[in-house]
């Protein structure tokens, strides 16, 4: 019941004419940005995140996550219409999407995507506001060397589970590592990395490396592939959106195993991407309609936009309950609080009330905003694919070194951003990870400040890590995820070498 009272506090707290009017706004940015492709809504939020430094946290966290729930819904206007993926996790949705709009149901393909996507995110919401604060509660107890086994889990979750190679993946989080630790050692006071420079005492800021490694990053890599769109057009109106919704109950047992394996794979680093094309391989293969999917079929949309939604959403979980964000888009989320002044975790919930369950509130209210916006608005938010990339990707430039310029007042960020940037590009065209740099690039202070206060407690014994079941299980659960590769590539080399069984 506690529970319940605090939420309807947030919707009070969010109910506002200020913080309704931001979140419409945060909504349209946010469509505005999935529609464009491969900008993202980490690569918007990162942008657009300077914007929010005049505002009181609260209605800037509810415009953020405005903009997130936004790019969800925008990712599938391009995929449907365009065959073009505005957002990674949006690729599984163009497999039955543009079929269907090629055959003239893209009006129902939309309205099955817009739909689904916003039940996914409803259900994952739901999930927040029952288990976040058990999470956080539970978390109170925690010490510096449980913080330590949980930001070590979350590392090794992103090597062990990731799809790129775990090579990859680990010089990724390396050199996210090493640039945490530039500036001033927050132990001892001592300077780090700095060759002299007087500048880098302050270290290298989040902000202006997720600009320059997303947003810059991306242009780049836009202006090399030299965008061109041609696609079908839409129509939605009120008769194509109550026809759609009465085929959609009878995918409702698509719905509940894509929230299932969103929810699972949004709390564990797995994110939206892999869980919108495990969806959409679970309903093909348990369908039977599968044979057909790839042709046109309504749950083939279905199915990976759920899942795709109720990941994106439910990675917030672990990162307002335990400050580890579950995505790139919360790494950036969790930057933005830490500029605020908020500490991400459990203590959150004790201190910042107000801020947590306003924000809480408003996941419910953006994403029903974001459904009435994006079923009213399509043909609008498609036009804007017919702007010329050449005038669009300035724009966009200029945002971004406004963006970095206002973090300090000071030119060399900018310098710093375009760094990033050519950085950004180079780990795209390599094929290299940037979640697990962000990851350490935010975490890194805190996981080491945790490391040497458990070192501190324990005169060095490491075997403080494995001193109580809890810090213990944390520990080798970790362990087995680092691992878990290795595993994997044994078992299928015994498999490959196992002689195949004769027939007959």
């Amino acid at each position: 019941m506690g529970d319940i009272a605090a939420l309807f506090h947030g919707f009070a707290v969010a109910l506002t004419p200020f913080n309704l009017l931001l979140m419409l706004i945060g909504v349209s940015l946010g469509v505005i940005i999935g529609v464009l492709p491969g900008l993202g809504g980490a690569n918007g939020i990162a942008i657009l995140l300077p914007l929010t430094f005049s505002m009181p946290p609260t209605s800037a966290i509810i415009m953020l996550s405005c903009i997130y729930w936004g790019a969800l819904f925008g990712g599938a206007i391009t995929s449907v219409l365009f065959n073009i993926p505005g957002e990674p996790w949006s690729v599984a949705t163009t497999f039955d999407g543009y079929p269907m709009a090629q055959q003239g149901r893209a009006g129902e393909a939309l309205t099955g995507a817009f739909t689904s996507s916003f039940v996914g995110a409803f259900v994952a919401v739901v999930m927040i506001t029952f288990i976040a604060p058990l999470v956080a509660k539970f978390a109170l107890q925690f010490g510096p060397p449980e913080f330590f086994a949980v930001y070590f889990l979350t590392f090794c979750s992103f090597i062990g589970m990731g799809k790129e190679p775990p090579f990859k993946i680990m010089a990724a989080m390396m050199l996210g590592f090493a640039l945490a630790a530039v500036g001033i050692d927050t132990v001892t006071g001592q300077l780090r990395l700095t060759f002299g420079s007087s500048e880098l005492m302050r270290g290298f800021d989040f902000l202006v490396a997720v600009i320059g490694l997303f947003g810059i990053g991306e242009i780049l890599l836009s202006m090399e592939e030299g965008l061109s769109f041609q696609g079908r057009t839409a129509k939605i109106d009120p008769k194509i959106v109550l026809e759609t919704w009465k085929k959609l109950p009878t995918y409702w047992a698509t719905m509940g195993r894509s929230c299932l394996i969103g929810c699972w794979m949004g709390i564990t680093p797995g994110g939206a991407t892999p869980a919108s094309f495990m969806s959409y391989g679970v309903a093909k293969r348990v369908s039977r309609d599968g044979a057909k999917f790839g042709t046109g079929q309504l749950e083939g949309v279905v199915a990976p936009e759920t899942a795709a939604h109720a990941a994106g959403t439910s990675a917030l979980l672990p990162m307002l309950s335990l400050g580890i964000p579950g995505s790139p888009t919360a790494a950036v989320l969790l930057g933005g609080l830490l500029i605020w002044g908020l500490q991400p975790g459990p203590l959150l919930f004790v201190e910042q009330r107000d801020f947590v369950w306003g924000l809480i509130a408003s996941m419910y209210l953006g994403n029903i905003a974001g459904l009435i916006i994006v079923l009213t608005c399509v043909p609008l938010f498609a036009a804007i694919l017919r702007v010329p990339f050449s005038i669009i990707a300035p724009i966009i430039v200029v945002i971004c070194a406004i963006g970095a310029y206002t973090v300090h007042n000071a030119m060399l960020d900018i310098w710093f951003m375009l760094l990033f940037g050519v950085a950004g590009y180079a780990f795209k065209k390599l094929a290299y990870p940037l979640a697990p740099l962000v990851l350490a690039l935010v975490l890194g202070d805190r996981a080491e400040d945790a490391f040497r206060q458990s070192m501190l407690m324990a005169q060095g014994d490491l075997t403080i890590f494995f001193s109580n079941w809890l810090v213990g299980s944390i520990m080798a659960l970790a362990l087995i995820l680092l691992v878990w590769p290795l595993f994997s590539r044994w078992k299928a080399r015994v498999r490959g070498a196992a002689p195949a069984p004769t027939v007959g």
